[in-house]
């Protein structure tokens, strides 16, 4: 049976002319800053054995369209090593991603979960495939040679987000005050089912408090199958 533990997550929200960034922040904004902590007991323990790192957050309104998503270039998820870097990569809807092999043999990319379904295909040393992400969701890349090889690309219509430091600490910069839906995500982690209307904050150029509740889920990148949903054959060579 899996166990399940309980993250909380505390909502600060700061005035932008308190943050560091005022200078450049746009008049009218609100730097929003989110602290993640895991509930033990009565105790909160900031960014717990590293569960709370590396936790995606962003904020859509309750009221309201997103402003349309602008594109990145110049993204990259690089294959060396028998190592996907970086593991994690966020992106705003449309954008496109770069799939460099730097590695002496072939690789095989794929993804068929959430996000962009795609397979690259057999591809050699020094060669690149790109894929563009043109809808939210999230995708989950493996390779279809090498097992030991995942990373996680999260797709986002939303202007708002960021990633947690190893701290629990993430600063959403450049929200407009209304009244937003946090979501959040990560490897390990899932909103609890029942916490639906503790989701909603208000941003605002006064300081607030509150919180969200989070449940500890199974790694979604673990045991996984390659692109023909069979096991992978045993490793002949570990050189390639």
């Amino acid at each position: 049976m899996t166990k399940f533990a309980t993250i909380v997550v505390s909502v600060l929200m700061l005035h932008a002319g308190a943050s560091k960034q005022a200078q450049t922040t746009p008049p009218g904004t609100v730097t929003a800053t989110f602290v993640l902590a895991q509930q033990t007991g009565a105790v909160h323990k900031h960014a717990a054995s590293g569960t709370l790192a590396d936790v995606v957050l962003w904020l859509t309104p309750v009221e309201g369209p997103l402003p349309p998503p602008v594109p990145k270039s110049n993204l990259r998820l690089v294959q060396k090593n028998k190592e996907f870097t970086p593991h994690l990569l966020v992106v705003p809807a449309g954008s496109s991603v770069e799939f460099p092999n730097l590695d002496p043999f072939y690789h095989n990319v794929f993804s068929l979960f959430d996000g962009k379904r795609f397979d690259l295909g057999l591809y050699e040393a020094g060669s690149t495939r790109t894929v563009r992400f043109d809808r939210e969701g999230i995708s989950y890349i493996f390779c279809n040679i090498h097992p030991e090889m995942a990373a996680v690309i999260v797709v986002l219509r939303s202007p708002y987000y960021g990633i947690s430091a190893a701290d629990g600490s993430v600063s959403l910069h450049d929200v407009p005050p209304g009244r937003y839906r946090v979501h959040v995500w990560g490897e390990q982690l899932k909103l609890a089912p029942d916490n639906d209307a503790q989701q909603i904050v208000e941003v605002s150029p006064y300081a607030s408090l509150g919180q969200l509740s989070l449940v500890v889920s199974p790694n979604a990148l673990a045991n996984h199958k390659n692109k023909f949903g069979e096991d992978y054959a045993p490793v002949l060579n570990p050189r390639y």
